[in-house]
């Protein structure tokens, strides 16, 4: 039987889903936004297949270097990362998509239609789609789908605010909510919102080592740990998509030797969060281009601390941890400068970010007041941070360390694996770990991340990490969710930021957008994809690796 872990994986697929807006598709809707949201992500050097470049080719083979495998390719058993999302994504396709602009938009799905309160949502199929077994798409698997996802041990926290699903027509499905929820389609942007046949639903096993879907790519072949290829799906329902014929996935986990197979011709692009990748590559514009994520889709940097147990349970003591961190001196030192202080969850070019509040700044002498007067009280101060034994992430985890240890602390540093570090995560194992989160596009993506309601007691799954409990917070929250008015929704924000930056769950770093793809100029239409309707989508997505749709990549020639 499959040891059902709690990953990255799953942080990422929950967290994916919103976006700003409730625009443009049919049936009467909350009110919209009026201002946007997030901007499209940045891109350093040039750019193929964008308006006026080059055109697509068609045909070609492309070599693709990712940085860790998948845990499986079934949406709704399996932990999704960012990779995930690159492999699977290529054959399963989602409901929903989301805009350049942040703008929900339907892709399985023709329309979205909430009830006037926003309790209710109706879910249109799209018609003549079928799955490359020649199964059909309509109401029945839609609905199957999103009972087995509300089923699923592994992603029932992202429906808890559903109540039931009913099948309206055989091309329509009713989504009862338990309460109003504006955001509700983006989360169908993710993992959640993937669509399989019902012979995949009824073979989970099958479906994790051969996914099927209705998407560009068809599965080939999977060498666990080494490679996935995927090849055109010739009754694709979007015309004339995709361009190329196949796609290889490589697995290399080592950055440096992932950028070295791209300098060598061993693969045509590559995702890196390395800030020496951004900067070598980005200077060769005639041979390479960069994308850089940016707004909304850039995850913040940042220690987790568990207030639910000793020593953090103690305000003062998190707070002189956050003036103990030079923000600044991490960013000379390992981001090469490229990246900008965070003081919470969104940036300041993020629609929703909310200057002010009581961020501590870094203030070493404030730090070891706050820690004296602590241990005057308790004792000796002293702690364990977690980390996984990555030689880049190590470098903060004891830049961190010498920070914290001048400031008056002892700090131990423990190594442990991924899967370990995240599952000692959700069960509250841990005192301070480092950590990389809170790429939603729309902040009600962060709401199970933050929500009392989510907090439970150490020893018991939560999948509020941190375990704050703050009424104030979870009301803004619950407003966030529940509120289509723009003026309403970022004061609640403004007040979730604020409360964050009082009680100090998180020490935040920086903004993280060293997360980009670079590839060699002949290839083209990275983050330049269209939506069904037309609509520019997201150009990239994920943390702390971005990821994009495949099926208008396109090789030139050599």
């Amino acid at each position: 039987m499959k040891r059902l872990t709690v990953s990255t994986a799953l942080l990422t697929s929950l967290a994916l889903g919103p976006a700003l807006a409730l625009a443009g598709c049919s049936g009467e809707r909350p009110v919209a936004p009026s201002d946007g949201a997030a901007g499209a992500a940045g891109a350093a050097g040039t750019s193929n297949g964008a308006a006026g470049g080059p055109s697509p080719v068609r045909g070609g083979r492309l070599v693709y270097g990712l940085g860790a495998d998948a845990a499986g390719f079934n949406p709704v058993t399996d932990q999704f990362a960012a990779v995930s999302y690159s492999m699977a994504g290529t054959i399963i396709e989602t409901l929903v998509g989301v805009t350049a602009t942040g703008e929900w938009r339907p892709v399985l799905a023709e329309s979205l239609t909430p009830s006037r309160n926003a309790d209710e949502w109706t879910i249109k199929v799209r018609p003549g789609i079928t799955f490359s077994t020649g199964e059909p798409l309509d109401g029945k698997t839609v609905k199957a789908n999103l009972e087995a996802q509300k089923a699923s041990p592994l992603t029932r926290a992202a429906f808890t605010p559903v109540d039931s699903f009913e099948l309206v027509d055989p091309m329509t499905v009713k989504v009862r909510l338990t309460g109003p929820w504006v955001a509700f389609p983006y989360h169908l942007a993710a993992q959640i919102g993937m669509v399989v046949p019902a012979s995949s639903l009824a073979d989970p096993e099958a479906a994790s080592r051969r996914p099927v879907g209705t998407g560009p790519f068809v599965f080939k072949e999977y060498t666990p740990g080494s490679r996935m290829v995927v090849t055109r799906n010739p009754a694709y329902w979007r015309k004339g998509l995709p361009y190329l014929d196949e796609i290889e996935f490589r697995v290399l986990p080592d950055t440096q030797t992932r950028a070295q197979t791209l300098e060598a011709g061993g693969i045509d692009a590559m995702g890196t969060t390395r800030d020496d990748d951004i900067l070598k590559f980005g200077a060769l514009k005639d041979a390479y281009t960069v994308r850089r994520a940016s707004g909304m889709s850039v995850p913040e940097y940042m220690f987790m601390l568990n207030t639910a147990a000793p020593p953090f349970d103690d305000l003062r003591l998190r707070r002189a941890l956050a003036h103990a961190t030079d923000r600044a001196a991490v960013i000379s030192t390992l981001r090469g400068g490229l990246t900008k202080e965070a003081d919470g969850p969104w940036s300041k070019d993020s629609p929703w970010y909310a200057p002010g509040g009581d961020y501590p700044a870094y203030d070493l002498d404030r730090a070891k007041a706050l820690i004296a007067e602590v241990e005057a009280e308790k004792g000796q101060i002293s702690f364990e941070v977690i980390t996984p034994p990555d030689p880049n992430t190590m470098q903060g985890i004891e830049l961190a360390q010498d920070m914290w240890r001048k400031a008056g602390v002892e700090v131990r540093i423990r190594q442990v694996d991924q899967a370990d570090l995240v599952n000692r995560a959700v069960t509250g194992d841990f005192q301070a770990t480092v950590w990389t989160q809170f790429s939603a596009s729309d902040p009600d993506g962060e709401y199970v991340w933050m929500h009392q309601n989510h907090a439970g007691p150490v020893g018991s799954i939560s999948l509020n990490f941190s375990r704050l409990k703050d009424l104030r917070l979870s009301q803004a929250l619950d407003t966030g969710r529940s509120n289509p008015q723009d003026d309403v929704r970022k004061q609640a924000y403004a007040t979730v930021q604020q409360r964050l930056r009082e009680l100090v769950p998180y020490v935040f770093v920086d903004h993280l957008d060293t997360g980009a793809v670079i590839a060699k100029t002949r290839v083209g239409g990275i983050g330049d994809h269209l939506l069904p309707d037309g609509d520019k989508g997201v150009p990239l997505t994920g943390a702390p690796i971005p990821y994009h749709p495949f099926s208008q990549v396109w090789v030139g020639n050599p």
